[in-house]
Order: C-alpha cells, then sequence, then structure tokens
C-alpha cells in the first residue's frame, strides 16, 4: 500500500502526523435503539460533542486518529465525516466486528445453522465490500480491519471472524488491529492470524496494557507484531502507572519500533448517557483524547524516554501499520 484511506478520502502516509490508533469517535453497544429513553439521534449535536472533545487533543498537536468501532458498535461514518471536515484530523474508520458476547452476531449464526451461508465467507465478503467499494452509501473506504476476541478463549464466531479477516488483509493490504478482553488472547490472537498467513507487521494487538505481566506483553512482541498500550485513562482495568511502568520497560529493552499508545476514549456514545457512582468517576477521571499528551508523555520524558523514541511512537509506527511499509 501507499495511501491511506480515510473518511475524506485516501492521503499520503507522510500525511498522518502524530496519530492515536485507537479511539472512538462515537460507539453504542446492541441494544440502545430499544431503550425509549436513548437521546434521541441528532448529528449536528453530536458533531459539537465530538469536537469539543478533539479541540484540546489538536492543540497538543493531534493530526490523525483510527476510529477502532467496528460496524457492530454502531459505527457512524456520517459523522465521523462531519468531524473530520470540521476539526481537520485525518479520521481512518474501520471495518470488522466485536466479540460474540458483546457484538451483533444473530443473524449470521441464523444463517449458518439454517445452511443458507457460510459465516466466514459472509464475514469476509462484508470486510471486503467495506474496504474495496465502500461502507454502505457513503463511499468511504474502511482502512483498517478491527478484530475481537472474548475473555480467555476464542469463540467459534470469533475465529470464523479472524480467518476472514485474514483473508481481506492479505488481499487489500490492510492491517489488523485488535481487541483482547481484560488482558487475555493476545498470543492466540498472532497465532491464528499468522497461520492463516498475514504479514506480523501488519497487525496491531490492542490492549495488552490489561494484562500488566511483562511475561504476557513479551509473548506478543516477540512475534513480531506490533502492540498497543490504548487504554491510558482507564484505571477500572488497570492504574496508569502499571501501564507507565510496563511501557517503560519495553521501551528500554529495545520494542520501541513495535509499540503505539492511545487511549480507547468514546467521545459521544449512544443511548440515555447517565453518571457513574463517584468510585467509578474517580477511576476513570483523566480519560480523554488528551490524557497521553498531558500525563502519559511527560512521564516517559522524565523516566529517560527519548524525543525520538516518543516520535517513533506516536508518529513512525502508525505510519508504517497504516500505510503497510
Amino acid at each position: 500500500m501507499s495511501e491511506i484511506n480515510t473518511v475524506l478520502g485516501p492521503i499520503s502516509p507522510d500525511a498522518l502526523g502524530v496519530t492515536l490508533p485507537h479511539e472512538h469517535v462515537v460507539a453504542g453497544y446492541a441494544g440502545f435503539d430499544y431503550d425509549p429513553y436513548s437521546r434521541p439521534y441528532n448529528l449536528d449535536k453530536m458533531v459539537q460533542i465530538c469536537q469539543r472533545a478533539l479541540e484540546p487533543a489538536k492543540g497538543y498537536g493531534l493530526n490523525s486518529l483510527v476510529d477502532a468501532t467496528p460496524m457492530d458498535l454502531n459505527r457512524d461514518v456520517d459523522l465521523l465525516k462531519a468531524v473530520s471536515e470540521k476539526m481537520q484530523i485525518n479520521i481512518v474508520c474501520a471495518t470488522g466486528r466485536y466479540t460474540e458476547d458483546m457484538g451483533k452476531w444473530t443473524y449470521l449464526k441464523q444463517r449458518a445453522r439454517s445452511k443458507i451461508g457460510d459465516m466466514q465467507t459472509e464475514l469476509y465478503e462484508s470486510f471486503m465490500y467495506d474496504i474495496t467499494q465502500g461502507i454502505g452509501k457513503t463511499g468511504v473506504k474502511a482502512g483498517v480491519i478491527k478484530v475481537a476476541t472474548g475473555f480467555d478463549c476464542i469463540s467459534a464466531c470469533e475465529g470464523a471472524m479472524l480467518r476472514a479477516a485474514a483473508r481481506a488483509s492479505k488481499e487489500t493490504g490492510l492491517p489488523i488491529i485488535t481487541h483482547t478482553e481484560n488482558g487475555t488472547m493476545g498470543p492466540e490472537q498472532v497465532e491464528l492470524l499468522v497461520a492463516e498467513g498475514v504479514n506480523p507487521k501488519s497487525i496491531m494487538i490492542g490492549h495488552m496494557c490489561g494484562n500488566p505481566s511483562m511475561q504476557y506483553q513479551l509473548a506478543v512482541l516477540n512475534k513480531g507484531v506490533n502492540i498497543s498500550f490504548d487504554r491510558f485513562g482507564i484505571e477500572v482495568f488497570q492504574p496508569d502507572k502499571v501501564r507507565l511502568a510496563n511501557l517503560i520497560g519495553l521501551l528500554g529493552i529495545g520494542y520501541t519500533d513495535k509499540i503505539m499508545i492511545s487511549q480507547d476514549f468514546i467521545a459521544c456514545g449512544f443511548g440515555r448517557g447517565g453518571v457513574l457512582p463517584e468510585e467509578e468517576r474517580q477511576k476513570v477521571a483523566n480519560w480523554s483524547f488528551i490524557n497521553i499528551f498531558r500525563n502519559i508523555l511527560p512521564a516517559l520524558k522524565q523516566a529517560g524516554v527519548t524525543d525520538e523514541q516518543i516520535k517513533t511512537i506516536m508518529v513512525d509506527n502508525p505510519r508504517r501499520l497504516l500505510s503497510g511499509v
């Protein structure tokens, strides 16, 4: 690949600049649309909410982000286009599916049970349509393939998804980025994808900071893939201090060119909204598009991480992953 698909069209890899490789501009869990108290859809209002969330990050130099929302977490390409246009931030959107437990799988399962269709083939076809034809009627082509697995296992549906994604990646050159649940199944994801013929350099295993074990992280890194520490600010799962300690250690032993960082932030969600209890609210007090810029990068520098290493993490590694070079 040379150019990178964004929601406003293809761009040169050099146009990416500082990039957050795993975020969510807007997302919604399955079932929100059956809640009579869900907020009505208002594109203009949602765009304004996303603008307010992104404006401070742009002030820190953010130039691009990957919206890792798969199709079954209510990916909204029209909203992504509007936000990208107003903010002048490159947004790369995803094709792909979420975990069997939390995604939308009933339709494909029923087709497979009835022997009408083959799940793996139909997943592959849907991914390829998003990549080559465009998503819905928007004409926007996906720039990454997002896959996900549940806690401590890869289900049959998730295995079909990974194999379909592998086939689409091999045929198009698009990278695969992943969701891992609670720090599990990273090595297994890599083994399956590589066995299906995916170039390890085209894989980024996500949420690797969900497991505090450096042995776990090395087990993935040593397979030649990229990883992301991409939940900074979500201290419900791990304290940022633990994430930082592991990240600094991995950078110190030579893995700078394989690591990216992000926050998995959701600027705007579908549904009725609500307020977290105080104890839980404290655990996400820093969760935003700017936590990395305001807190994490200064902490890395204080620990001796160089400006060149930070550029590699924030600019060079995302560019290599997304451009396939």
